[in-house]
């Protein structure tokens, strides 16, 4: 017997400060059986972080053609193509031309990733934006992580304060370039 996604249910206030945007988000993500904790919720936190009009959740696993998510404007043109994890070249490169803005957020070591990218043909290289989630506060978020979650989300100067019941987190969130490589 096959398994099957796990749903979990975010209601989040989002208090971006660095994007004046100020949401009450309530977001209904399904979590592949194969996928970790840390994707998941790095791929709420990227959620968050570029929350504007248009975004949304790609359909997974189950279409590896699209973004993890993406941002549409109302024709349904690809605007912002966002991807989790450590993403093959070759993915980036069919994202850079397939959207205008490629940003990459990672729960990973960033120097891994951009070794692993290092020399490889990626179309606009020098405009894929890479963003490190500190890996603490990932870590920290995974050991709360229930089915349904209440988190208010605080962003000033590119770090997050999330706030969980009484518990708080806080975390950077760093860019990195391709060229940026030791």
């Amino acid at each position: 017997m096959a398994l099957t996604a796990t749903i979990h249910t975010f209601s989040i206030q989002l208090s971006d400060v660095d994007r004046a945007v100020y949401e009450a988000l309530a977001l209904k993500v399904a979590r592949h059986p194969s996928e970790t904790g840390e994707h998941l919720v790095t791929r709420v936190l990227a959620y968050c972080l570029e929350y504007a009009e248009g975004i949304g959740f790609s359909r997974g696993i189950s279409d590896p053609d699209e973004p993890a998510l993406s941002v549409r404007d109302l024709t349904g043109t690809l605007k912002v193509w966002i991807d989790i994890g450590s993403p093959e070249a070759a993915r980036l490169h069919k994202a850079s031309k397939a959207a205008p803005r490629v940003a990459v957020y990672t729960h990973k070591d960033p120097a891994q990733i951009q070794r692993q990218l290092a020399g490889e043909r990626i179309h606009r290289s020098e405009a894929l934006e890479l963003y490190a989630i500190d890996r603490e506060l990932i870590a920290g978020l995974v050991r709360l992580l229930e089915r349904r979650m209440k988190i208010e989300l605080s962003v000033t100067d590119r770090h997050l304060f999330l706030s969980i019941g009484d518990i708080t987190l806080s975390g950077a969130v760093q860019r990195f370039r391709l060229e940026d490589q030791e």
